[in-house]
C-alpha cells in the first residue's frame, strides 16, 4: 500500500488520540482482551466489545466448519486472535497503523493459522477469497460505505458474509448533530483535523444489500431485558 501523505496523517492522528484515550495497551493487557482489569478507564467499554465478540464467536462456531475470516482494521489484532481459537478457521488481519499491527503480530503472530499485514480492504490477499469478512469498530474509518461493501464483496467466497459491529449508524435526520459532536469532541482534546477522518454512515445504506440485523439495541426485548450494548451487529450477505 503506498502511503499518501493523506494516510499518514490519519496514521499519526489516529496513535495520537489512542494515546490521548488511553487506548494503547500492553502486549499482556492485549493477551487478554476482552477481558481487562475493572479498574481501567475503559472496561465497561470492554464488556460491552466482549458480549460483542461472544455473539459473533457464537455464531460463527455454529457453522460447524473450516472458515477463511479476514478481519479489516484489526488494529493490535485482539479480535483476531479470538478468532483463531475457532476450530478450523484461517484469519487475516489488515490495518493501516503499522505500530499496533506491529502489536498484533507480537502478541499473537506465533500462531499458524492467523496472518497479519499492512494495508486496508483494497489491500487484502489477491490470491484468496473469504468466507467472513469483519469490521469491529472500523467502518465508521472509510469515507464510502457502498466502495467498501464493493471491495469485501469482490473477495468473498459464494455464500460468505460481511459482519458489521461496534460501530454506530444513525438516522439521516441524526447525521448532521452527530458530525457537529465529532468535531467538537475531537478539537476538546487537541486533535480537531480527526473529524475528517470520522464518518457517519446512515441505516439507510443497508437499503442496497441482503442484510440481516443479528442484534438490534432498539428491540424492545432488548430494552426489557436491559440490554444496552448501543452498537448493531449488521451481516450482509454475498450476492
Amino acid at each position: 500500500m503506498s502511503e499518501s501523505p493523506v494516510v499518514k496523517r490519519f496514521q499519526k492522528l489516529y496513535i495520537a488520540i489512542r494515546e490521548k484515550e488511553c487506548r494503547l495497551y500492553t502486549d499482556e493487557q492485549v493477551a487478554q482482551l476482552p477481558f481487562i482489569e475493572s479498574s481501567h478507564v475503559h472496561s465497561a467499554e470492554w464488556r460491552i466489545r466482549r458480549r460483542s465478540a461472544s455473539r459473533l464467536l457464537n455464531y460463527l462456531g455454529k457453522k460447524k466448519r473450516e472458515l477463511t475470516i479476514l478481519e479489516t482494521g484489526c488494529g493490535n489484532g485482539w479480535l483476531s486472535g479470538r478468532l483463531s481459537d475457532l476450530s478450523g478457521s484461517s484469519v487475516t488481519g489488515i490495518d493501516i497503523n503499522e505500530s499496533e499491527l506491529n502489536q498484533a503480530k507480537r502478541v499473537f503472530g506465533n500462531r499458524a493459522n492467523i496472518h497479519f499485514r499492512v494495508g486496508d480492504i483494497q489491500d487484502a490477499p489477491s490470491d484468496k477469497k473469504f468466507d467472513i469478512i469483519v469490521f469491529a469498530a472500523s467502518i465508521q474509518y472509510f469515507p464510502s460505505f457502498h466502495l467498501v461493501v464493493a471491495n469485501a464483496m469482490s473477495i468473498l467466497n459464494p455464500g460468505g458474509e460481511i459482519h458489521i459491529m461496534d460501530s454506530p449508524f444513525y438516522r439521516v435526520t441524526e447525521i448532521e448533530d452527530a458530525e457537529r459532536r465529532s468535531e467538537i469532541y475531537y478539537r476538546s482534546i487537541g486533535f480537531g483535523d480527526m473529524a475528517k477522518f470520522y464518518f457517519h454512515h446512515s441505516d439507510e445504506v443497508l437499503d442496497n444489500y441482503h442484510y440481516k440485523i443479528l442484534y438490534n439495541p432498539f428491540r424492545p426485548v432488548n430494552r426489557l431485558l436491559r440490554r444496552t450494548d448501543p452498537f448493531p451487529w449488521i451481516c450482509i450477505k454475498a450476492t
